[in-house]
């Protein structure tokens, strides 16, 4: 790999979303692109034109906002995130997850795990939330991130 991972969300609303995921989670704003459906076809992603937004974390990951022209109606939400085969979210791990945890709800936005972070193991704090579109996001704080991630330690 050559660039930090970068994740693609289907999305419905994309200035709602874009407004989330900057003021809510803090990514940055990198660019907005229209792609020609001529384009999207070649590429499999869509019969249709689509727009993407690309906003940026802090350590350089990006999530891409893939807007189609049409886009397709809402899914049914499973209660848990393991309920609904292919499933999958997004995590981000920060280090503050009591004061994300509050800009979350403050946003209106219900937690899956509830109004408080688990502890789902020793020192290992998680938040579940749907971003505005359904989309499972996870907040995750370490206790200790260096034992968690030691190669981060070494890069830095």
């Amino acid at each position: 790999m050559v660039a930090p991972l970068e994740v693609g969300l289907n999305v419905r609303d994309l200035r709602k979303m874009r407004e989330f995921y900057e003021t809510v989670l803090g990514l940055s704003f990198v660019n907005e692109i229209r792609v020609p459906a001529v384009k999207a076809r070649q590429a499999a992603l869509s019969e249709q034109a689509y727009v993407v937004v690309r906003l940026q974390a802090s350590n350089g990951e990006r999530l891409k906002l893939l807007a189609p022209e049409s886009p397709a109606a809402a899914a049914p939400q499973p209660s848990f995130v393991l309920d609904q085969p292919g499933s999958s979210y997004i995590t981000f791990i920060i280090d503050d997850i009591r004061s994300a945890c509050s800009r979350v709800l403050a946003h209106g936005v219900q937690c899956m795990t509830g109004p408080e972070p688990v502890e789902v193991r020793p020192g290992t704090w998680l938040v579940f939330f749907r971003d505005p579109e359904g989309h499972i996001v996870e907040l995750v704080q370490y206790d200790d991130i260096a034992a968690y991630r030691p190669d981060l330690q070494a890069a830095g």
